[in-house]
């Protein structure tokens, strides 16, 4: 359910009492980089992290997306020092189904014993009882694989059963492998890869919205590949935005249950992010950005 006000609207996570403001904050960029190793290490400047993410709480961010894999555990250790203990309103959205491995990799992390001890890291590192929502990460890097997940969202639902998470929702996923995790446990939001560029999860979309189900889209702004376009270029110029301001702009107005989480390290560009959710655009320029999926990046 959403309902007007700033920051987007304000978006009501179906089936809970979790109402946040849709213009939302990715954590993921908060860890540092070691040589090749991205979203490695803590970052250089730590309490520049941790003025973004004050600066973001106190502009009416609500809704902040992280997880223990990102660092590892860093992200969530900043967000403790920064915001704990916690205003009543922020929802802290979390992601297990992953581990790194000490060279950087990414690697599925999705045996029950691994999924309860991601769940207790993130409790611990967040410096929370009980976490808000748990995202179950499967797929590939940017794409749902057909694979088993029996095991993992069983343990999910076993930890919300115990108290130790309030709601579950997926990550990179199919509508087919939504419908095979409702007779598990219930779903309250997806979050896949989607961008103006990227539009493979259109009907779906449709659907959520119908529902009333959140849809997340990671990489709103194209991830560790930004976007580049000479038509988003030049939406941006005729509507005196920056090119990242017309692409949140534009998931704004792609469907009223999408909540972007843009990420970032710096203040002024968290400022840019969420001055995109005041940006209308016309219907001609949506129009030229839709006759353009698929063919920027």
């Amino acid at each position: 359910m959403t309902e007007k006000t700033s920051l987007g609207g304000r978006f009501t996570f179906a089936g809970t009492s979790l109402t946040v403001n849709r213009m939302g904050y990715g954590a993921m960029q908060l860890a540092g980089q070691d040589g090749d190793k991205r979203v490695w290490g803590p970052p250089r400047d730590i309490p520049g992290a941790i003025a973004v993410l004050r600066e973001a709480v106190a502009s009416g961010v609500n809704h902040i997306d992280t997880s223990d894999f990102y660092g590892p555990h860093v992200t969530n250790q900043i967000i403790k020092q920064a915001l704990h203990p916690y205003s009543s309103g922020l929802v802290i959205v979390t992601k297990v189904g992953a581990r790194r491995g000490a060279d950087g990799s990414w690697h599925h992390a999705r045996s029950r014993q691994e999924i309860v001890d991601a769940v207790h890291d993130n409790l611990r590192n967040l410096g929370l009882d009980a976490l808000q929502v748990v995202n179950l990460r499967l797929g590939g890097i940017a794409a749902p694989e057909d694979e088993p997940f029996e095991e993992p969202l069983s343990a999910l639902a076993e930890l919300k059963h115990q108290g130790l998470i309030q709601h579950i929702g997926l990550s990179t996923v199919s509508p087919r492998q939504l419908a095979e995790a409702r007779a598990i446990t219930e779903i309250v939001c997806i979050q896949n890869f989607y961008n103006v560029a990227r539009r493979g999860d259109e009907q779906f979309i449709d659907d959520l919205a119908a529902q009333g189900m959140a849809y997340v889209p990671y990489f709103p702004l194209g991830g560790f590949s930004p976007l580049q376009s000479e038509a988003l270029d030049a939406a941006a110029a005729s509507l005196r935005a920056t090119p990242t301001q017309v692409a949140l702009a534009w998931l704004l107005e792609r469907a009223p249950n999408i909540l972007p989480i843009p990420g970032t390290s710096s203040i002024g560009h968290l400022r840019e992010n969420l001055a995109a959710a005041t940006l209308n655009i016309p219907p001609e320029i949506i129009a030229e950005l839709d006759s353009i999926a698929g063919a920027i990046g």
